[in-house]
């Protein structure tokens, strides 16, 4: 190749050469889009008209016309368009209108994450400027000086910030803020899709707290939520917001040419299936990208593959491009490093990023041409906000989608009608889940006292309360329970996770100059920051020298070495009550309360390039136990007789690895939220069994709707296992490569469908 070349000649060649156009299993290029217009809404003041018209714009799109609208109708919406549809107009329209006539109104924008809110402050900013109107608007975080704190307090018209900081700073200290919440008429939510499981859980508490706060200062302000594409944004904003909603879907937006090419990386084991490795092949691919000048972004699954593929990229681009050109970016970096990236990348001082999903949302981090994402990222609607991060303006971009040897990513990679003809998935939250139903009572009790027959937004709560007062945590006097406990409870509570506390990680390279670098929970800290772990931190490697497992401090050396570690997690599982079931021919599916037992055993140590295992250790840290919800198949006793009880074993273990790839599929959920595990002698019946459970204290609902479902998972995963190429098993269908390993799974999961055992 001589000179550089433009994105269409990049794909020209891919597609003419041998070494990849063998590897390509589907190519579909999506049309540009036209935009759909309407002029101006008549009421609209001429000041905001005036700065629209300084940026071009002449006109709304008809999503942002219709929002707007039906807000100044005083109906709550939920607006739903793709990545880069200018879906912010859809609330800052309306608010800022009202604003024009009403001084005094104030306006609540969360967004998920801070870098969110940062990004929708500028440009905030800029509008008021051009308006040249008395607006004051402000991101209210941890970051926010406490001498602008007070301003913000006292007369901020739009308050910026992230339901982590309402939870813990605004609605604790609500007496500080009551002109705020007595002029509160909008409160916008933006990326409401991330709302789901856990966090959505939490923050649909947040948000009845909140309610409740306003009712008390006598406002009842209206809700403007903006989603990616998922199957019911509606009624997920119904559930976070309790309130009936309107939604906005009429997409008016352009869009440019974008090819979406599904990649299989070659089988090198024609025996046993396995194929070149998914993060080597994105490496190579994106290395074409950006040695042609052409931005782009590289998503990988985790923390640990960012930093492996940031680690290859760095050497291959120094020589030529220089180092600092390519950054990663994921959770765990300090917000200031983040905001530099996404500086360099707006700019295009940084031509390539590599990321975990922490960059899926709606940063403006500028134009890029190519996006390629490493492996599956576990549902349609994350994929499409990944590919979404391409071609943000109009020109022609670029997705590859690079398949690894997983069972999910190969029924992917091979059935890409499955991607392309199905609509998005079902975003699911559980707000009564007890655990976190109980935490928001204790904070919504600190900040106002409850009322005897005051429900919880839509929850009965009476029995809680008195559970709470014999706990002596709440005092019951003339029909009120007031809060009596001199902890201050939203400290405590964590909307990122049903369990407590974080991991910080503590750089002790040099002497005398310790610095924290990040933070991680304490469950993933089981298997990532255990002694002599390598952690990988913007392509750095520090070795764990010390956990300290009560203190919740991992301290960590800089290190160079040629390989990086990863750990196994023993777990144990007992059914503490069954609370459905059903029977399938000679099989029983059931669901319900289950105890957890995990304990992290060992560490392998695995070699770059190669991912050969060069080394192994044990790992020396307390058990960890959960309580959650499971559901379960189990096969009849009378297996263990007919079939073999090795065999019955190496048929359960194969089950469970293809069940752990294709349930999270139909319950949209990653697939670290939901663990599959397998019993040869389930402790509480004795019968072989494969369990599916949340991996979040009390469940979130995730195994319930795989009870549900579980006729489909399994006929899905016998069709996948039926699919695979290989011919005893192998990682892409059950995981391991015994001899007859395949036709267990197999017999397995015909039995669990309720047919008869054939064994060959």
């Amino acid at each position: 190749m001589q000179g550089k070349m433009g994105i269409s000649e990049i794909l020209e060649y891919l597609r003419a050469d041998d070494r990849f156009r063998r590897n390509i299993v589907h190519w579909t290029t999506i049309p540009p889009r036209l935009a759909q217009t309407v002029p101006f809404p008549e009421e609209l003041d001429q000041r905001i008209c005036q700065a629209l018209a300084k940026r071009g714009i002449d006109s709304l799109y008809t999503h942002q016309a219709r929002s707007f609208q039906l807000v100044r109708e005083g109906k709550n919406i939920v607006a739903v368009t793709p990545t880069a549809s200018g879906k912010s107009m859809c609330y800052h329209l309306p608010v800022l209108q009202k604003l024009t006539e009403d001084q005094e109104a104030r306006a609540l924008y969360l967004f998920p994450t801070k870098a969110l809110a940062q990004d929708q402050k500028s440009e905030l900013h800029d509008w008021i400027n051009e308006m040249g109107l008395a607006i004051k608007s402000e991101t209210y975080d941890g970051d926010t000086p406490s001498a602008i704190r007070q301003m913000i307090r006292k007369a901020g018209n739009i308050v910026i910030t992230n339901p982590d900081m309402l939870h813990s700073a605004i609605l604790p200290h609500h007496t500080k803020w009551v002109s705020f919440f007595e002029h509160l008429k909008y409160v916008v939510i933006d990326e409401l899709h991330t709302y789901r499981g856990v966090f959505g859980s939490h923050v649909a508490n947040v948000l009845r707290r909140l309610q409740r706060i306003c009712r008390f200062y006598g406002s009842d302000p209206q809700f403007i939520c903006t989603s990616a594409t998922i199957a019911n944004p509606r009624e997920l904003a119904e559930q976070l917001t309790e309130k009936p909603m309107q939604l906005v879907n009429n997409n008016g937006a352009p869009a440019g040419k974008k090819h979406f090419i599904f990649y299989n990386p070659p089988v090198v084991n024609q025996q046993l299936n396995i194929r070149r490795s998914a993060t080597l092949e994105a490496r190579d691919l994106t290395a074409q990208f950006l040695q042609n000048g052409i931005q782009t972004i590289l998503f990988a699954r985790s923390r640990v593959r960012v930093e492996i593929l940031l680690t290859y990229l760095q050497e291959l681009i120094k020589r030529k491009l220089g180092p600092k050109t390519i950054q990663g970016y994921r959770g765990g970096y300090l917000p200031s490093q983040r905001r530099q990236i996404e500086r360099g990348l707006r700019q295009g001082e940084i031509i390539g990023v590599v990321s975990t999903n922490a960059l899926e949302l709606g940063v403006d981090i500028g134009q890029l041409q190519a996006c390629i994402i490493t492996g599956y990222p576990g549902s349609v609607a994350s994929t499409w906000q990944q590919a979404g991060r391409a071609g943000r303006r109009q020109g022609e971009s670029a997705v590859i989608m690079v398949g690894s040897s997983s069972p999910l990513d190969q029924y992917i990679i091979q059935h890409p009608e499955y991607f392309f003809e199905r609509s998005p998935e079902t975003a699911r939250i559980n707000p009564d889940n007890l655990i976190i139903l109980v935490d928001h009572i204790k904070c919504a009790a600190y900040e106002l006292p409850f009322r005897q027959g005051e429900r919880f937004g839509r929850a009965e709560i009476v029995e809680i309360l008195e559970f709470l007062t014999e706990e002596q945590i709440l005092h019951f006097a003339k029909g009120k329970w007031f809060w009596m406990n001199e902890s201050f409870p939203a400290h405590n509570v964590s909307l990122r996770s049903a369990a407590q506390e974080n991991v910080v990680i503590i750089d002790i390279t040099e002497q005398g100059n310790e610095r924290v670098i990040g933070e991680m929970d304490r469950f993933s800290s089981l298997t990532l920051l255990h002694e002599e772990a390598i952690y990988l931190h913007q392509g750095t490697q520090y070795q764990v020298e010390r956990l300290d497992y009560a203190e919740k401090k991992a301290y960590v050396r800089e290190v160079q070495v040629d390989y990086y570690t990863d750990a196994n997690l023993a777990v144990q599982l007992k059914v503490l009550e069954e609370e459905q079931g059903r029977t399938n021919g000679q099989v029983e599916i059931a669901y319900g309360e289950v105890s957890v037992h995990a304990m992290a055993t060992m560490f392998k140590k695995i070699k770059f390039e190669t991912h050969e295992n060069i080394g192994s250790g044990p790992i020396h840290l307390p058990e960890e136990e959960l309580h959650t919800n499971a559901a379960w198949v189990s096969f009849p006793e009378t297996l263990l007789q007919t079939m073999g009880q090795t065999e019955v074993e190496r048929g359960l273990i194969g089950v469970a690895h293809v069940l752990q790839h294709v349930a999270p599929l139909f319950v949209m959920c990653d697939p670290m939220d939901l663990h599959v595990i397998a019993q040869r002698k389930a402790i509480h019946s004795g019968q072989p069994t494969v369990f599916l459970y949340d991996r979040y204290p009390g469940g979130i609902g995730l195994s319930e709707e795989v009870y549900k479902e579980m006729g489909t998972i399994l006929q899905q995963a016998e069709h996948l296992i039926q699919s695979c190429g290989c011919e005893s098993g192998c990682p892409s269908c059950i995981g391991a490569a015994e001899e007859g390993g395949k036709e267990l799974a197999q017999s397995l999961l015909r039995v669990a469908q309720g047919g008869t055992l054939y064994v060959s």
